[in-house]
């Protein structure tokens, strides 16, 4: 077992801040407080960016993403929390049509999410509070094809 900085073990302090957010959570009110999810912050917007959602229908996505790599060598699929099934899904779609002219290259990460804690009284005031959230990065590029070109066995 390592010691953190303090002199305490790291067990103890991930313990103590598993702890304290249980705390925090049950010390919020649901008839006291509105909970308020910001949007996550999100990569540098590109042109061969696709975010997927759970709200949007599969199948303009789909397209969408299609259309790009039409266009471009290379998309790129995110994925974030209860998208990442279906970001997953439709990269493996668009390499499943491509019949072996598509890879995939996958990048998982976790993304610190904020959310607000807006009181419904005047007495109390507005708080936040910080969860992760895992994410998902696909790359989704074109192949060339190696061409092998054969010798004439006369020259």
């Amino acid at each position: 077992m390592s010691a953190n900085f303090d002199g305490t073990s790291k067990s103890s302090s991930v313990e103590s801040k598993e702890k304290s957010s249980k705390n925090f959570k049950e010390l919020i009110d649901k008839e006291e407080y509105d909970l308020r999810k910001r949007l996550p912050r999100k990569l540098p917007k590109r042109k061969t960016d696709v975010y997927i959602t759970r709200k949007t229908d599969f199948a303009c996505q789909l397209e969408r993403a299609q259309k790009l790599l039409d266009s471009e060598n290379e998309v790129y699929v995110h994925g974030l929390g209860a998208a990442i099934n279906r970001a997953i899904n439709l990269a493996l779609q668009i390499q499943t049509e491509s019949q072996g002219l598509v890879e995939i290259a996958a990048h998982t990460s976790t993304v610190e999410l904020v959310d607000d804690l807006e009181p419904q009284t005047d007495d109390l005031e507005p708080e936040t509070q910080s969860r992760n959230n895992s994410a998902i990065h696909i790359k989704v590029y074109k192949i060339n094809p190696v061409k092998v070109e054969l010798k004439d066995a006369t020259t």
